[in-house]
């Protein structure tokens, strides 16, 4: 299990800040195609996954990273400064 953590417009069109998914994915990526299959408010944030970045237990990741022993999956829009 882990935990799936969302957040600003991703947490909006998924509906929930957070859950934990019974994965077998090896990668992010792999994870985003299973969400993605899940329901059509999973499809819709993750339709542009260039539009996302990942952090895995709190650091920046890349969504072609290994979630072997990773407890926790971030996913939000990049951040910008002012």
């Amino acid at each position: 299990m882990i935990d799936v953590l969302y957040f600003a417009w991703v947490r909006e069109r998924i509906g929930c800040p957070r859950e934990r998914v019974d994965t077998d994915a090896a990668t992010v990526a792999e994870l985003v195609e299973e969400l993605k299959a899940r329901e059509d408010r999973y499809a819709a944030a993750f339709a542009d996954v260039s539009a996302l970045r990942v952090a895995l237990d709190q650091e920046l990741s890349e969504f072609s990273a290994p979630l072997d022993g990773v407890r926790e999956v971030a996913f939000f829009p990049p951040m910008t400064g002012g």
